[in-house]
């Protein structure tokens, strides 16, 4: 996998709409994190459109990606928020570029699109919180995108879970994000292979048998064969239907993974959203108490 060159200081970074519609002042707290990292951040023409739910047409987001895409002065590009629409522009996307020059792009939800997109260009990229995620997200978080984008090591110390179905140490390449997401591209040419890989999910405001179902569709794909682990990150607002389901979020995942399984790590839909290099080698070693999560 090819690592995006590291970011320095006095780098100009891309800032764009490719999903939900955003306001500027939901920016502005991101906009300055990244001026104190002594990043320039280049707007996008059209971030702070909107068409409907969405920031902007579809041609007005994909000339803002594009441009960033094909700049060479634009060393990362940062996207503004998720929720829904890059999947709409996808497919009109012009790599060429990007492949030749890869850049960082940071960003998790729906982006997962582009982090599963560029992996199989075998491009690293970086999930975390987006700029209007910032305010909301605790220190740890944004420190960790700084860590990676500026070629510092990455690794995590993570409590152990009760439910976790631990496997000894287990090393291999990162792929994944969220997993409506990863449901969404089944099929298509944005669809990763999984087999031999750790596979990370996290998602937010599903029912339980939504779960369970995604999951069923994925593994009837072949898609959760010969993991060599899971890592799940943040289930926000898992609910439950008018007829329970018999199975919480963690029943289900045991239930659909047969490999190792690792419950909790902070990353996703939360106030808690560490960095993770999508395409990394990345070892698990379980402790006594703890899951020590390494970066290469």
């Amino acid at each position: 996998m090819t690592t995006p060159p590291y970011l320095n200081s006095g780098d100009r970074v891309g800032i764009v709409s490719t999903a939900k519609r955003c306001e500027p002042h939901e920016i502005n707290d991101g906009l300055a994190l990244l001026k104190s990292w002594g990043l320039e951040p280049i707007l996008g023409h059209n971030i702070f459109e909107s068409d409907g739910f969405l920031a902007g047409t579809d041609a007005q987001r994909l000339a803002d990606f594009q441009q960033m895409l094909d700049d060479p002065a634009i060393k990362a590009i940062f996207f503004t928020k998720g929720g829904y629409g890059t999947l709409r522009i996808i497919d009109a996307i012009d790599w060429t570029a990007f492949k030749a020059n890869p850049k960082w792009l940071v960003g998790y939800s729906d982006i997962t699109l582009l982090h599963c997109h560029v992996h199989n260009f075998g491009i690293r990229s970086l999930h975390s919180v987006m700029l209007q995620g910032i305010p909301k997200s605790n220190a740890a978080s944004s420190e960790s995108i700084r860590i990676v984008l500026f070629g510092e090591s990455l690794s995590y110390i993570i409590p152990a879970q009760p439910e976790n179905r631990a496997g000894g140490t287990i090393e291999g390449t990162l792929v994944g994000g969220n997993l409506s997401m990863l449901y969404a591209v089944m099929g298509s040419a944005s669809d990763i292979d999984a087999s031999n890989k750790i596979l990370f999910i996290e998602d937010i405001d599903e029912y339980l048998y939504h779960y369970d179902r995604m999951l069923i569709s994925l593994k009837r794909a072949g898609k959760l064969a010969n993991l060599k682990a899971v890592i799940v990150g943040d289930m926000i607002d898992i609910k439950d239907s008018t007829i329970p389901f018999g199975r919480n979020d963690r029943e289900i995942a045991l239930e659909h993974f047969d490999c190792p399984v690792y419950f909790g790590f902070p990353s996703g839909h939360s106030d808690d959203n560490r960095a993770l290099i999508m395409g990394s080698n990345i070892k698990i070693e379980p402790m006594s108490d703890s899951i020590h999560y390494v970066f290469s």
